[in-house]
């Protein structure tokens, strides 16, 4: 079967010193610390066979996110741009929806036939952080398409444990829609974990701004608009994605490379109160997270779902006097997060939501589509893989 691997150099940064997994795997913690001269292709792989607790899916739509345009990218000294755990050669993507094929031997609740989508947070359910319920934090986790061969593939093995059904749909959606949108689950539960459980909820009313409208940004206002924010304000730098996050439900898009005292602005829109909720969906912590402390209500938070290598400075006592919060979080496995997003999506509680999803390359033009990728002016670009 035909299969998009990534390939890259194992050639650790000068002072960092490999470790763990790292030594007897080349896992690498962080792949911009260890991996470079990234090169991806499609090859000719043997097609996976199912184990007794897995399903074979056969794979129809997987999106490209910004942690595949991250690999397919290199800075000025060849690394791949991506900060999070890394282990090439891999078969990346990790965003799919698909039909299951066949059924291991101890696997109940899905058939052949069943259209699915599936985390990418692979996460073991025995070591400590797992039996206390905290799978994104799982101690021996492996991520779909990033260290785990992924769904830019013909067919994927994948375990039981980490499928979802998207059956239910067909009541809402064609056929066609229910397997685009299903890839949309994964992006969309990423901001579900980080508005309302790593970040505890806010408080119907709230004032809400999302920085970055890529993906899981959009996918923020959606959750926002869904859940009661008062006003959503969305600052991107891309007037397309601006636009895509107004018909998401942004009340306000400001765009932050060509709007002077961006911060004022806000202000005024807020009457002077302030956000109560900030997401960081941009990555951008140098650029945002000055301008995030001098928007503070009281009691305010910060979610931080960008992923980026960079430091930022922080105003700690600014946080203790305004009892703020600034929260990281990662992945969107447990918590009911998936089965949500589906129910959400069943009730047509997403308005809007296949917008998101603005342009579908075949898998023969896949190489396009990553170039596509890198301009940053899409919301979800898809993957037909047939």
């Amino acid at each position: 079967m035909k299969a998009l691997r990534a390939e890259a150099e194992w050639a650790p940064r000068n002072g960092c010193v490999p470790k763990g997994r790292e030594l007897t795997e080349r896992r690498a913690s962080s792949g911009s610390r260890m991996y470079r001269k990234p090169v991806l292709d499609i090859f000719e792989v043997k097609e996976p066979e199912p184990g007794p607790d897995e399903l074979l899916v056969k794979v129809k739509y997987c999106g490209i996110c910004g942690s595949d345009t991250h690999v397919y990218e290199s800075d000025d000294e060849g690394y791949v741009i991506f900060s999070g755990p890394a282990k090439f050669p891999c078969t990346l993507g990790h965003e799919y929806s698909g039909e299951v094929v066949a059924v291991g031997r101890e696997v109940t609740g899905f058939r052949k036939g069943d259209i699915i989508t599936g985390e990418s947070v692979l996460w073991c359910g025995t070591c400590m952080p797992c039996r206390y319920g905290m799978l994104n934090q799982c101690e021996n986790v492996e991520l779909l398409g990033l260290t785990h061969d992924g769904a830019f593939a013909e067919y994927i093995a994948v375990k039981a444990k980490y499928c979802w059904n998207l059956n239910r749909l067909h009541d809402r959606f064609t056929d066609e829609e229910v397997l685009k949108i299903g890839t949309l689950v994964e992006p969309i539960g990423c901001a579900y974990n980080g508005i309302f459980i790593s970040g505890g909820g806010f408080s119907p009313g709230a004032y809400a701004v999302v920085y970055g409208a890529g993906p899981i940004g959009l996918g923020a206002v959606l959750l926002l608009k869904a859940a009661g924010a008062a006003k959503i304000i969305a600052v991107d730098v891309v007037d397309e994605r601006l636009g895509l996050a107004k018909r998401m439900g942004a009340d306000h898009v400001l765009n932050a490379a060509g709007t002077e005292d961006l911060e004022e602005i806000i202000m005024d829109l807020t009457s002077g109160w302030g956000a109560d909720l900030q997401v960081e969906a941009a990555g951008a912590a140098r650029q945002t997270v000055p301008m995030m402390e001098k928007l503070y209500s009281r009691r305010a938070k910060i979610i931080y779902l960008g992923r980026a290598e960079a430091l930022a400075t922080v105003e700690l006592n600014r946080i203790v006097s305004g009892a703020h919060s600034i929260i990281g979080s990662r992945g969107h496995s447990g918590y009911g997060i998936f089965p949500n997003i589906i129910r959400l999506l069943q009730e047509d509680r997403l308005n809007g939501v296949g917008e998101m999803i603005t342009s579908v390359f075949p898998f023969s033009g896949i190489a396009d589509a990553f170039t596509t990728s890198t301009k940053r002016v899409d919301g979800k670009i898809l993957i037909d893989i047939g």
